[in-house]
């Protein structure tokens, strides 16, 4: 099943929440309507949003609070975005100016605190103390993955068991809480919601895992941002990890340095490093094999076209260029 296809499943859904995004985004504060529309409306995947709405279908859900589930989830994504950017000092996503670039962080980190804060306001309205039990969690796990990471930066000596905590805190953790936030409403059984809650961790580890292959291995046109960025970062992603592993002493000097250091001057001697040792490869393997855990859980939910879908955007998370 194709994307566009999941897309056509639940248009309707898809189409709700859209409209209840841009709704829940006004402000009487000028500035606020502005960096909100700007990052919503920049062609983001509303990956996230769809897990939520495909969960709920899955298990026959007939009401209307996964369209404001949906809308939370990507109002929680999008503040992490914006505050993302901030931290990391990004200039480029989704091959547009990042707001911080435009606006400024101060801007960037308060409309970013704006969006946390409707989101819970939100969340309040659903009136389903479950909801704001998994999401509470989840948005301080997500906060806790922040800091790992950026005392992971400049550090060579980051291991593949420290790099999986720092993913499945930062990223896997909000597709975990919507997969299990469309069973909750649908007062599903402990088993769905736990399966749905392996789905959206394994799906999201996947998915960052190849994220941060890409930034090694795709044209910044297809990623929507510049090349090396983890780079010049300092950041040691997987594909770093593992060719620090099985690379010889030269490829590790280099690598070692380019952590330490940051920045881009190296990234050609790194790209090859990466390249003969089989780095992405190794990382898509590992993605392929978090999908295919993804789609195992699923095995728990009633067959339907929207578990297929669900099964089929674990496949998207491996397969995409960007």
């Amino acid at each position: 099943m194709e994307i566009s296809a999941i897309r056509k499943l639940i248009a309707d859904d898809l189409q709700a929440s859209d409209a209840l995004i841009l709704h829940r985004l006004q402000s009487d504060v000028a500035l606020i309507n502005q960096i909100g529309h700007y990052i919503v409306n920049s062609g983001g995947k509303r990956l996230r949003p769809m897990i939520v709405l495909l969960a709920a279908r899955a298990l026959g859900y007939q009401g209307k609070d996964h369209v404001a589930l949906a809308a939370i989830i990507e109002f929680i994504h999008t503040a992490t975005l914006l505050h993302d950017d901030v931290v990391d000092g990004s200039q480029l996503r989704r091959n547009r100016e990042t707001a911080n670039n435009l606006w400024g962080n101060a801007a960037s980190v308060l409309v970013g605190d704006f969006l946390y804060s409707r989101a819970f306001e939100m969340m309040v309205q659903v009136q389903r103390m479950r909801v704001m039990d998994i999401m509470s969690h989840a948005t301080n796990r997500i906060a806790e993955g922040e800091v790992l990471q950026l005392l992971n930066c400049r550090d060579p000596e980051t291991d593949e068991a420290k790099y999986r905590e720092v993913i499945l805190r930062k990223t896997a953790t909000l597709f975990e809480a919507g997969a299990r936030l469309g069973g909750v409403i649908c007062n599903s059984s402990e088993a769905e919601e736990q399966a749905l809650a392996a789905y959206g961790r394994h799906l999201g580890t996947a998915f960052q895992m190849v994220d941060d292959s890409l930034d090694y291995s795709a044209a910044e046109a297809d990623i929507g941002k510049n090349l090396g960025d983890d780079l010049a970062e300092g950041k040691p992603t997987l594909p770093l990890i593992r060719a620090l592993e099985v690379g010889d002493e030269a490829e590790r000097a280099v690598i070692r340095g380019a952590i330490e250091n940051g920045g881009r001057e190296s990234i050609g001697s790194v790209m090859a490093a990466i390249e003969s040792t089989g780095a992405i490869a190794y990382t898509a393997r590992l993605a392929e094999d978090e999908a295919a855990a993804a789609k195992a859980a699923l095995e728990a939910l009633p067959p339907s076209a929207f578990r297929t879908a669900l099964a089929a955007l674990a496949d998207f998370s491996v397969q995409r260029s960007g």
